[in-house]
């Protein structure tokens, strides 16, 4: 009987997660299984694998083939690299003491990477946030100013000012009338040199008839 590690899905549409199963590759999908190792959820960032290590390896060494996700999720759990360990103490290339150290110095690593990415990420989350708040805080300044500039009154002439304009208005035809009889006595007083030059024109010539 051919077994396979694979994918079982579950979840509603659009929003799956899925079981690590170990089954026969002639079961459907979603049908019978032998064993359920595991789970995978990759609705998170990063996905949530929660595998049952032993078992995984222990179904690796009995010959179950992985589907190509499922082979990436043991790989990202060190299932892979655990198997590959154990070979090497198997062919004598070192001992078992030597091939958990390397396997802890792995997993100290792969956890310093996972770590490292979380906060990446959880610093590039309030990042966004930051700026949408900043956002949001200059359109409502935006909305609020738009709506004072609505509220506010339009500009009315003070009393004073009406006043003053008035006044001017009234003083105008006075000056006016004023300066129109100071040039009165000045018209009537060229009119009079000018009747007197002409009188003595005219004596002058009768002088000069004579």
């Amino acid at each position: 009987m051919a077994v396979k590690i694979r994918l079982q899905r579950h979840g509603k549409k659009g929003r799956p997660f899925y079981h690590v199963v170990v089954a026969d590759s002639r079961s459907p999908r979603d049908g019978k299984f032998i064993e359920r190792i595991g789970s995978y959820n990759p609705n998170t960032n990063p996905a949530t694998i929660d595998l049952n290590f032993d078992k995984a390896l222990d179904w690796l060494d009995k010959g179950a083939q992985p589907t190509d996700t499922t082979r990436a999720i043991l790989s990202y759990k060190g299932v892979l690299y655990k198997k590959h360990l154990l070979g090497g103490v198997k062919k004598g290339a070192f001992d078992e003491a030597a091939a958990d150290a390397k396997f802890e110095e792995w997993l100290k690593a792969k956890e310093a990477k996972i770590q490292g990415k979380e906060e990446n990420l959880a610093q590039t989350k309030a990042e966004v946030k930051k700026a949408a708040l900043a956002a949001e805080a200059k359109r409502k300044a935006a909305v609020a100013a738009a709506v004072a500039a609505k509220n506010t009154p339009p500009v009315e002439e003070t009393p004073e000012a009406e006043e003053a304009t008035e006044g001017a208005t009234a003083e105008a035809p006075v000056v006016a009338e004023e300066n129109a009889a100071s040039d009165a006595p000045a018209a009537e007083a060229t009119e009079t040199a000018a009747g007197e030059v002409t009188e003595a024109a005219a004596d002058e010539e009768k002088k000069a008839e004579e």
